[in-house]
């Protein structure tokens, strides 16, 4: 809202198509990852891809009748047991598989980037956008709304309520990553990867570690679309109301307009964003690579975010002096920018050296 109302006219000529590329990469992967997961447990299906379609279909149309029928209340149980089921199930499979812990913190003092084949980078942006770093950071907006959170008096509670999710997932994307590294070399590819992996898991941990990390991750997918399936129409419906006021030559409205979930463009996103992708969800789209694509797509909104911040919130007759960003803030945005410059920077030097040596 403040972009668009703050920043001119041509933001809206680079989100929407954001909104949109997003949109269809990530209900692909969120589709097709809990296909995978589901299929992974409940093995109705001898071709794992024909599972990793049938289910991933359902999860989404389950997810859309969640919404519609249940609202943001029945939202709020269903994401709080997924939740749980994710955190304790994937921290309790990390500690299981007995890492090296000298080695867990000294990676957490120094990290270092693996760079085997040459795609280490790529796929530590990935990670990024996997586990939150994404578009979606703007969801939460629309749920202090919900919430009826309003003005500076809340900020505090939603400060709390942000730093302890956070922490959270920062400890379940470190967990993953410590799981992924007790399993040295994968034979599967595509839809039967999760199925390897668990297999992999059970030789150290047996038949109910199996199962610990296949809810654990089934609780952590699902949720994933979930969320996207609920909160991403507020998005694209805000948008366009916006967009529709300046068409019109109208200013910002004084109060932030409530969005109504019931009808208009929350419902026709909510349609687009669980039919549509729905065509990614196909055995000629690598599973692994639309992962990476949808994750890396989504990273790459955390610099643009960067970057409103420091203006935004860098004018104190905008948001108020006691509010304008600090010293610290801004150090962190711009450290924010830099890594994105370097990632970008590296890629195009990676393809002009595939170029001239090819």
């Amino acid at each position: 809202e403040g972009a668009v109302s703050r920043l001119g006219k041509g933001v809206k000529y680079i989100f929407l198509p954001y909104l949109l590329l997003w949109s269809f990469f990530v209900g692909s992967a969120l589709m097709s990852a809990c296909g995978v997961a589901t299929h992974a447990m409940i093995p109705v299906f001898d071709d794992p891809d024909r599972g990793k379609e049938v289910f991933g279909v359902l999860h989404s149309v389950i997810g859309v009748v969640l919404v519609v029928r249940g609202g943001f209340k029945v939202f709020e149980k269903v994401m709080r047991v997924c939740i749980a089921f994710m955190f304790v199930t994937v921290l309790a499979t990390a500690c299981l598989v007995q890492p090296d812990w000298l080695a867990v913190l000294k990676g957490l003092v120094y990290p270092k980037i693996p760079d085997v084949t040459g795609q280490g980078l790529g796929w530590t942006v990935a990670l990024m956008g996997g586990v939150g770093g994404t578009l979606t950071v703007l969801c939460y907006g629309y749920w202090i709304r919900e919430k009826n959170r309003s003005g500076e008096a809340h900020l505090r509670i939603c400060r709390i309520d942000l730093a302890v999710a956070y922490a959270a997932t920062a400890v379940f994307g470190i967990a993953m990553v410590i799981i992924g590294s007790k399993v040295d070399s994968l034979d599967g590819k595509g839809a039967n990867l999760v199925v390897v992996l668990a297999d992999r898991l059970s030789e150290t941990l047996g038949p109910a570690g199996r199962w610990v990390f296949l809810v654990g991750a089934w609780g952590a997918l699902f949720s994933s679309l979930l969320g996207v399936w609920q909160a991403v129409p507020y998005i694209f419906a805000d948008f366009i109301s916006m967009t529709g006021r300046q068409s019109r030559g109208e200013g910002p409205p004084a109060q932030p307009v409530a969005i109504d979930t019931h009808r208009g463009m929350y419902r026709l996103y909510l349609i687009l964003i669980a039919v549509v992708p729905m065509a990614g969800v196909i055995r000629a789209i690598d599973f692994s690579q639309i992962q990476k694509i949808y994750a890396i797509i989504g990273a790459f909104f955390m610099p643009l975010l960067a970057m409103a911040l420091l203006v935004l919130n860098g004018r104190a007759d905008w948001v108020g002096r006691a509010q304008r960003n600090r010293v610290m803030t801004v150090l962190v945005l711009l450290a924010t920018l830099v890594f994105f410059a370097w990632v970008a920077a590296d890629k195009i030097y990676r393809s002009i050296q595939t170029m001239v040596s090819g």
